[in-house]
Order: structure tokens, then C-alpha cells, then sequence
């Protein structure tokens, strides 16, 4: 099945390749770089008015191994390793559906329409695959703090929220994920497609190193997260254990506000950043290199 410019349906590419290796790419980077993700849902968890548990990101990491070892690091990463592949397939797959009905006749895709393409990418994946997970991460994260912890497992946890609080309580926070993921995947695809656009000027068809495109990916992963960490943050509330103390996004936004300041939207902004754009950096390069063999394997006269 091919595009109208020889080359294989960017669509089907999605289905039949992006999603194993998206979702082997996303488990791998999960894995290594998960410890920054459950010291970010820490801090961002961590509420002033309490008083905070935590002084700082060492702070975190040191009272966590010390209180449940290094395993401690990684808890809440299961939800997030499940939902990888799928999370992978929705997100590149929609993007290019989209993306293959907005380009022009050249086959380019100027900067805003890559942002129209990431944001719809980015609602999708958040009302199929991230926000399920995301909230049973947090809820897991969360549970760790408490003096006696009720989830012995993912599939315990998950039972035991959907038997007391319905499917709905794997989906708490909904529209503050729709806008995180949303603005997310915009501001991400937008810096890609935009430097993309850049570094090929007028030839469309010239071919972009690994390396650059890893580095493009790493600035489109930092410039997502300066721009929605507060809509991160007011996700992360939504989620936890505490959530029931909200009563929408707006609540959650106005009190933050009131009783932690300005500052309290940023929380998590270092460990984030440093997950984040290694994330983005390797799902673009192995997405590029696979749409590149796929390219060569099918590409028809």
C-alpha cells in the first residue's frame, strides 16, 4: 500500500512497525530513566502545606532508597511499561494520519500544521493510553508514601482501583491529561517539524543524521517540558491518592496556587527534563530510521 508520493503509506507504516519498535524504544528509555520520572511525581506530589517531606531532588532519592531500597526508584514503572507500545502506536500513528492529509504538494509540512498534527496526536494518546496509565503510576507512587501501602503489584493495584472506584478511577484527571499530552505532543512536533524544515532549506529530499536528529529531538522534549510542566503538575494532583480534596482542574490550579505560590508549577522541572528529553531523542531516531529502511524496502516508481 503506497502514499501518493511513492513511498509506503505512512499509516500502515505506523501500524506494522512504529508500534513494536516505538514501544521497545519507550520500554528501554522507561527503564533507564525511570528513576528521574518517580522522583519528578514525588516532588510534585509533595505539598508545601504539609509540611514538604522532601528538601530536594538528592533529598528524594535518599530518604526513598533508605526507606525501601533502590527497588523504591522504580515503583509505579510496570503501568508505564505496559502502556509504552500502545502509547507509541496511537500517538505517531494519528499524527500520521493526520500529517499525510495536511501537507502540501510537495509532500512538506510547515511548522503549524505539524503543531495541529502533534496536538491531535497528543488528545488522542491521552484519552486512549496515558492517562489509564498515568494515573495508576501515580496512584502506585503515591501508595509507596503511605505507612501501610495496600497495591502488592500492578495487577493487585489495578484491581483494587477499578473494584473501589470504578473505571473512573483510572481516569481521574482526564482534562488536565488531555492538555498536558495535547500541548505536549503541539509544542513537540511543531520544534521537530520546524527544524527539520530548517536544517533540510530547499531540498526536501536531503537525508538528517541520527545524531541531529537526536538532538533535535532533545530540544523538542526540553522546550515541551518549560512549556506544560504546571499543566504536569496539576495532572500529577489529579491522579494522587489526595485527589478527592479537588474538585476540577481549575480547583486544583487556584489552590496550588494559593496556598504554594507560582513556583509550586515548576516542581519536578529537573528530573523531568532530564527523562524527557532522552525520551524523545531516542523514540525520533528509531521512528526516522525505521520510516528510512521502510522508505528503501517498499518505495515504488
Amino acid at each position: 500500500h503506497t502514499g501518493s508520493r511513492g513511498h509506503c503509506c505512512p499509516t500502515l507504516l505506523c501500524s506494522l512497525c512504529v508500534w513494536p519498535t516505538g514501544g521497545i524504544a519507550g520500554g528501554i528509555e522507561i527503564c533507564i530513566t525511570f528513576p528521574t520520572e518517580y522522583v519528578k511525581t514525588q516532588l510534585q506530589l509533595d505539598e508545601k502545606a504539609n509540611p514538604p517531606r522532601y528538601k530536594g531532588i538528592a533529598d528524594c532519592v535518599k530518604l526513598t532508597v533508605r526507606d525501601h531500597g533502590v527497588k523504591g526508584l522504580y515503583r509505579g514503572l510496570s503501568s508505564l511499561v505496559y502502556g509504552s507500545i500502545p502509547k507509541a502506536a496511537v500517538r505517531f500513528g494519528v499524527f500520521e494520519f493526520l500529517s499525510n492529509h495536511m501537507r502540501d504538494e510537495t509532500g512538506r509540512l510547515d511548522g503549524t500544521r505539524g503543531l495541529l498534527c502533534g496536538l491531535g496526536a497528543g488528545v488522542a494518546e491521552a484519552v486512549v493510553v496515558v492517562c489509564p496509565m498515568e494515573t495508576i503510576k501515580v496512584k502506585f507512587i503515591h501508595d509507596q508514601c503511605s505507612a501501610n501501602p495496600k497495591y502488592r503489584g500492578f495487577f493487585h493495584g489495578v484491581r483494587e482501583i477499578v473494584r473501589t472506584q470504578g473505571l473512573r478511577g483510572t481516569y481521574q484527571g482526564l482534562t488536565a491529561t488531555v492538555l498536558k499530552q495535547g500541548s505536549n505532543q503541539a509544542i513537540r512536533f511543531f520544534v521537530m517539524t520546524s527544524l527539520k524544515n530548517w536544517y533540510k532549506g530547499d531540498n526536501p529530499n536531503k537525508a538528517i543524521n541520527p545524531l541531529v536528529t537526536g538532538v533535535f529531538g532533545a530540544i523538542a522534549g526540553a522546550a515541551s517540558v518549560f512549556g506544560n510542566t504546571p499543566l504536569d503538575v496539576i495532572k500529577t494532583r489529579m491522579q494522587g491518592l489526595e485527589a478527592h480534596k479537588y474538585k476540577s482542574t481549575v480547583d486544583c490550579a487556584v489552590k496550588i496556587m494559593k496556598h504554594e505560590g507560582p513556583f509550586a508549577f515548576y516542581k519536578g522541572t529537573i528530573p523531568r527534563l532530564g527523562r524527557v528529553c532522552l525520551d524523545v531523542a531516542i523514540v525520533f531516531v528509531i521512528y526516522e530510521e525505521v520510516v528510512k529502511v521502510l522508505n528503501k524496502v517498499w518505495k515504488t516508481d
